[in-house]
C-alpha cells in the first residue's frame, strides 16, 4: 500500500509594418543596456507545441534521477527526478527537469487547498475566528496530523497553521468539509480554481495529497500556484515563514528545510510519499530577486534540504536581473502625421527587466522597429513597436513599446498644411 503523506519532524519525530510606411530599426549598443519588471518568456526552452501533453504518469517511466537538468548555462546535475527554478519577478525559467511531467506531489497539493482558503477569507466568506467542526472521519485520517479532537470546534486560524506548519491532513478534511461539506466536492472546487488560475497539468481527487493514481501537478503548475499565493494573498503568505505551531499541547516544527538553510526563504511547503519521494516547493527574496523553486522525487530528507539549498544558491549566483529601460523612460520619440503633435513618445509602460546569466550583460544588442510616421489619432497605451533583444548566447526576446501621451488628430484646416507638405515631401 502506498504510504500517505506523511514526514517525520524533528520537533515530534515526526513592434507589425503598415504599406507605404517606412519601418525603422535602430540598434542600442548593449553598454546602452546595461545601466538598468516586465515579465517575459522563459529562458531555458519554451514550453511544449499547443495541444501536447505530457506523459500520463505510469505509461511512461522517467528518465533516471540521474540525467541532468536543462539550463541557459548548460547542464547542471541534479538528483532529483522532477525540478524547476523561475524567477519571480520575469517568469524565466533558470533550470528545469522534467518539469511538465504530471506526477504525485503528495503534500504539495496542499498550496491548492490553502489557496482555496486563502481566498475564502478574503471574501469574508471564513473568519480567523471561526471554529469548525471536527467530523470523526477528519480525527480518523491518518498520514501527519495536527492532532484535532472529535467534535470540538478548531479555529480557521489554528488550522490554517496546522495545514502549513504541522502539514495536518486531520486539518485539511476540516476545512473541506466545512466549505464544500464533503472532502470530494472540496476536490472539484480545487480543480475548478486550478483552470481559473491557469494551472494547466493538474488534477485533485482530494484536499491533503494522499495517493490516488489520479491525483497529479507539475513543477511548472505549483510554481505558478506558489506565485499565485505570494501575489494574491501577501497577508497570509507570512504564515508559511512561521517555524512552529503548537496545538493540543503538542508542538510541531515547520517542515520546510529552506527556512533555516537559505537566506531570504520564507514559504512554502514540503511533501512526501513512498512514490513521490520527497518534494519540496519553496521561495526566497534577496534585495529585489525572488526564486521560486520546485523539486520532487528525491531519495530521503537531507537529500531535500541539501538539494534544495544548493540549487537555490546557484539560481542566485549564476544570474542577475538587468534592468533595460523604467517605465518612465522614453525610448525614442516617433513622427506622426496629422497629428497635434509632431512626435509621441514610446516607452515601455512598465519596467522592462530580463533575467540573464551574470556573464552575459555586455553580450546585449537591441532593436527598436517601429512604423513611422504614425497616423494620428494616437492612444496612449497603444502598441507602437517591439524592443528585440538579442545578442551571443543571448535568448531572443521581443517586447511591445508603447505610445506614451494622447495624439489628438488636427482638424480639417489645420491639416491641410500638413497633406501639402507630405506631397512636397514625397516628391
Amino acid at each position: 500500500m502506498p504510504r500517505s503523506p506523511q514526514e517525520s519532524n524533528p520537533a515530534m519525530s515526526s513592434r507589425a509594418e503598415t504599406k507605404g510606411a517606412p519601418r525603422r530599426a535602430v540598434l542600442l549598443p548593449a553598454v546602452a543596456l546595461a545601466a538598468g519588471a516586465l515579465p517575459l518568456p522563459a529562458l531555458a526552452q519554451q514550453r511544449p507545441p499547443a495541444g501536447a501533453r505530457p506523459p500520463a504518469a505510469g505509461r511512461a517511466p522517467a528518465p533516471p534521477p540521474s540525467a541532468p537538468a536543462t539550463t541557459p548555462l548548460g547542464p547542471v546535475d541534479t538528483i532529483a527526478r522532477q525540478a524547476l527554478i523561475v524567477d519571480f519577478d520575469t517568469d524565466a525559467v533558470l533550470l528545469e527537469k522534467n518539469a511538465d511531467e504530471r506526477m504525485p506531489p503528495s503534500s504539495m497539493s496542499k498550496l491548492m487547498t490553502m489557496y482555496v482558503v486563502f481566498d475564502m477569507m478574503k471574501k469574508g466568506r471564513l473568519q480567523p475566528d471561526q471554529g469548525l467542526p471536527v467530523s470523526e472521519r477528519a480525527w480518523r485520517m491518518g498520514g501527519s496530523k495536527m492532532f484535532v479532537q472529535i467534535g470540538n470546534q478548531v479555529p480557521v486560524d489554528a488550522l490554517i497553521r496546522g495545514v502549513i506548519v504541522q502539514s495536518g491532513n486531520d486539518a485539511c478534511i476540516v476545512l473541506a468539509e466545512a466549505i464544500s461539506g464533503s472532502e470530494q466536492q472540496f476536490a472539484e472546487l480545487l480543480n475548478q480554481e486550478a483552470k481559473r488560475i491557469g494551472l494547466k497539468d493538474s488534477n485533485f481527487r482530494n484536499a491533503t495529497g494522499w495517493p490516488d493514481p489520479e491525483h497529479r501537478m507539475t513543477c511548472r503548475d505549483l510554481a505558478i500556484l506558489a506565485k499565485r499565493i505570494v501575489l494574491d494573498f501577501p497577508e497570509y503568505y507570512r504564515i508559511y515563514n512561521e517555524r512552529s505551531f503548537t496545538w493540543n499541547n503538542i508542538s510541531q516544527e515547520n517542515r520546510n528545510p529552506a527556512l533555516a538553510r537559505v537566506p531570504g526563504a520564507d514559504g512554502l511547503k514540503t511533501g512526501h510519499t513512498e512514490e513521490a519521494g520527497f518534494g519540496l516547493t519553496a521561495s526566497a527574496k534577496r534585495g529585489e530577486r525572488r526564486l521560486i523553486l520546485v523539486v520532487n522525487g528525491l531519495p530521503t530528507m537531507r537529500a531535500r534540504a541539501e538539494e534544495s539549498e544548493r540549487l537555490l544558491e546557484w539560481g542566485f549566483r549564476e544570474f542577475e536581473n538587468v534592468v533595460l529601460f523604467k517605465a518612465s523612460d522614453v525610448v525614442e520619440e516617433v513622427p506622426v502625421h496629422l497629428g497635434n503633435r509632431r512626435t509621441v513618445p514610446l516607452v515601455g509602460g512598465k519596467d522592462m527587466i530580463v533575467t540573464l546569466p551574470r556573464n552575459w550583460r555586455n553580450r546585449l544588442q537591441a532593436r527598436l522597429r517601429y512604423d513611422a510616421p504614425i497616423s494620428a489619432p494616437v492612444l496612449k497605451g497603444q502598441e507602437l513597436g517591439r524592443l528585440e533583444v538579442s545578442g551571443q548566447g543571448v535568448p531572443n526576446l521581443s517586447l511591445p513599446l508603447l505610445a506614451g501621451a494622447d495624439v489628438a488628430r488636427l482638424g480639417l484646416v489645420p491639416r491641410i498644411p500638413a497633406v501639402i507638405n507630405s506631397w512636397f515631401a514625397g516628391s
